[in-house]
C-alpha cells in the first residue's frame, strides 16, 4: 500500500505489454489471459498471434484443430509444429482438411516449420499457397511432393530448409527449384541428393542468394554447375565436401558476389587453392574452414593473405 502523498507507479501501456506477450511461449500467453480482463484482451489480441510456436508441445490433431479454429487468425505469419514420428504415436498431426482450415483462417501465413511430421498422406496442393518459407526437419514426405496440377495454386517458395528428411531426393530438388524462385536453399543430411540432381537443379537457381549443403554428395562437377549458374550467391556453406578438389574449388571463383564462404573438407584441397579462390572473390568478408588438414602456419598464411576478410577455422 502506497504511503500518503506518494504516487502509484504508472501502468505499462498496452503497446509495451503486447510486445512482451508476443515474446512469451504459447502456454504462458494463455495463462496471462487469466490474470484480469485487460490482460485477457491483450493476450488474445491479433498482433500477439503473428508468431506461434507449438513445437515444444506434443499436441494432438484435435488440439491443433481447436487452436486453428479459436486462436489463429489472419495476423499469423509463422507457425511451428512438431508431430509424433519419434514418439511412437500413430496418429498423424496434419490432414488436408486441417491445412484447408489453416489456409482459410490464416491467409497471410508466410513461414511453416514442421518437425517429426508425417506428410505422406498430404498432397502438396494442400499446403497453404501463401507460404514463402518452408522448413522440414526429420519429416516423411511422399515421392511426388513439391509438384502439383495447375488446378490449384502452389506455394511460391523463396526459402526452403530440409534437415534429415530421408525421402528428399533429386526429383524433389528439381521440382521445387523449377517451380519456385528460391532465395535460400539449405539441405542437411539429404543423402538422396546426388551430383546429378544438383546439376539439373542449378540452372533453375539463378536467384539463389544463400546455399547450404551439409553432408550431401558434393564433388567437383556439382560445384562447377553452382559456379556457372548460381551467380547471385552471397552465402555458401559446403560441409563434409570430401570429394572436392582444387579444380572444383576454382569453379567457385565465378561467384563474384559471395560474401561468406564456409568450407569443410579433408585433404583433397590445397592451401594455395583456398587462397587463390578467396583472392578472386572481391566481396568476400568471411571465411570459415572446418576439418581442414592444414598446419597452424598454413592457417596463418591464409589469414595474412586475406587482410579484408574475417577468417576462422575449426581444428
Amino acid at each position: 500500500m502506497a504511503e500518503a502523498g506518494s504516487e502509484e507507479p504508472p501502468a505499462l501501456p498496452d503497446s509495451v505489454l503486447l510486445r512482451v506477450l508476443a515474446l512469451l511461449p504459447l502456454r504462458d500467453r494463455l495463462r496471462m489471459a487469466r490474470v484480469c480482463r485487460r490482460w485477457k484482451r491483450l493476450a488474445l489480441d491479433r498482433t500477439v498471434w503473428r508468431y506461434v510456436d507449438l513445437s515444444p508441445h506434443r499436441i494432438t490433431s484435435r488440439t491443433l484443430w481447436h487452436v486453428v479454429r479459436w486462436r489463429l487468425c489472419d495476423s499469423l505469419r509463422t507457425l511451428r509444429l512438431r508431430g509424433t514420428l519419434r514418439s511412437g504415436g500413430k496418429r498423424r498431426l496434419l490432414s488436408p482438411a486441417l491445412l484447408a482450415a489453416l489456409r482459410q483462417r490464416c491467409p497471410q501465413l508466410r513461414r511453416l516449420c514442421l518437425a517429426e511430421t508425417d506428410l505422406r498422406p498430404i498432397p502438396y496442393e494442400s499446403v497453404p499457397p501463401s507460404l514463402t518459407a518452408l522448413e522440414l526437419s526429420c519429416c516423411e514426405i511422399p515421392a511426388a511432393w513439391f509438384c502439383g496440377s495447375a488446378a490449384r495454386a502452389l506455394p511460391q517458395l523463396r526459402h526452403l530448409v530440409i534437415h534429415n528428411v530421408p525421402a528428399f531426393s533429386d526429383r524433389h530438388l528439381l521440382n521445387v527449384s523449377s517451380q519456385s524462385r528460391l532465395k535460400t536453399l539449405s539441405l542437411s543430411s539429404a543423402y538422396r541428393v546426388t551430383e546429378t540432381g544438383i546439376q539439373r537443379a542449378a540452372p533453375h537457381l539463378a536467384e539463389l542468394e544463400c546455399l547450404v549443403l551439409r553432408y550431401c554428395v558434393i564433388g567437383d562437377s556439382a560445384v562447377d554447375f553452382i559456379g556457372r549458374h548460381v551467380k547471385h550467391l552471397r552465402f555458401l556453406e559446403l560441409i563434409d565436401a570430401d570429394s572436392l578438389t582444387d579444380a572444383g574449388l576454382a569453379c567457385l571463383a565465378a561467384l563474384q558476389r559471395l560474401e561468406t564462404l564456409c568450407l569443410d573438407f579433408r585433404d583433397n584441397v590445397s592451401p594455395g587453392a583456398v587462397i587463390a579462390l578467396c583472392q578472386a572473390l572481391p566481396q568476400l568478408r568471411n571465411l570459415k574452414l572446418g576439418r581442414a588438414c592444414f598446419k597452424d602456419e598454413v592457417f596463418d598464411k591464409i589469414q595474412a593473405s586475406l587482410p579484408h576478410c574475417s577468417f576462422s577455422h575449426t581444428p
